[in-house]
């Protein structure tokens, strides 16, 4: 019985084997046989059975040869799609862009239209790497929402947009801290009042806003002497920001404590002013 099921085990690999020859052996024909029709149907067949491997070069070997006839289009449509299912987001990005550019007056192009920005909100990278594809997903969901403003896809765009504007945030907001631990000040400033304009919403303000008071305090406690009164007053400034939206602040007490050495220094200039 035993004997029985281990042949009969065999014979069916033996046959998947064969199919999977007789499969490549059909595809191999078809690349080299330059049967633009037959290598359409094929691509297409393969494409729905999930192969997309192969979809992709069938489609990639008659392209030309279908360029304005009314297969194009599909063509076209179908190898942005094979990239994407691959997984090769960046190329799919490019090829659904090609495609709006194309073919700006088809039935696909909304469709083309969000995948671009999908493609390449997919390829978006870790906040620490550079941003260029996230920003250019951006883009391109604003430039689908600008054209069809009561899409279905509304809600769930906006919902990716906003992931990436924090993690544009997160970048900024990395960039500006490594300033500040890094007791580069002045640099801290510009990078962290960058970030409060840019993002205002951001999940990461009050930390922000937290090092730009700090920031501003070190650059007037080290400042030469001429330059102390306005920095003191503008971290004196900064820590009212800070003290009127975070009042129960985690870093209350610290800020305080600093607050009283900035009037301490600013008491003299007080009593001129009085006078």
């Amino acid at each position: 019985m035993q004997k029985r099921h281990f042949m009969m085990k065999n014979f069916i690999g033996f046959l998947l084997v064969i199919i999977l020859m007789s499969s490549c052996s059909e595809y191999q024909k078809l690349l080299k046989s330059g049967d633009s029709q037959a290598m359409y149907k094929k691509a297409v067949e393969y494409y729905n059975n999930g192969d997309y491997t192969k979809a992709s070069n069938l489609f990639d070997g008659i392209r030309m040869v279908f360029q304005g006839t009314s297969k194009a289009q599909s063509v076209a449509y179908y190898r942005a799609f094979c990239s994407y299912n691959q997984k090769d987001y960046e190329v799919a990005a490019e090829l659904f862009k090609q495609f709006v550019s194309i073919y700006p007056e088809s039935s696909y192009v909304e469709e083309c239209l969000y995948m671009i920005g999908y493609c390449n909100f997919l390829a978006s990278p870790k906040a620490r790497l550079d941003q260029t594809v996230t920003e250019k997903a951006m883009e391109s969901f604003q430039l689908y929402l600008s054209r069809y403003p009561n899409s279905s896809r509304k809600e769930q765009i906006h919902e990716y947009m906003d992931e990436m504007r924090d993690k544009l945030s997160y970048k900024d907001y990395l960039s500006a801290r490594n300033y500040y631990l890094r007791e580069k000040y002045k640099s801290a400033v510009v990078s962290l009042e960058n970030c409060l304009k840019d993002y205002p919403g951001s999940k990461y303000r009050e930390e922000i806003m937290y090092m730009l008071f700090n920031s501003k305090y070190e650059m007037a406690v080290n400042s030469v002497e001429d330059k102390q009164y306005e920095r003191y007053n503008a971290a004196k400034e900064e820590y009212y920001y800070f003290l009127d939206e975070y009042p129960e602040s985690r870093y209350a007490k610290e800020m305080a404590r600093k607050y009283e050495i900035i009037n301490e220094f600013l008491k003299p200039y007080d009593v001129d002013e009085e006078e």
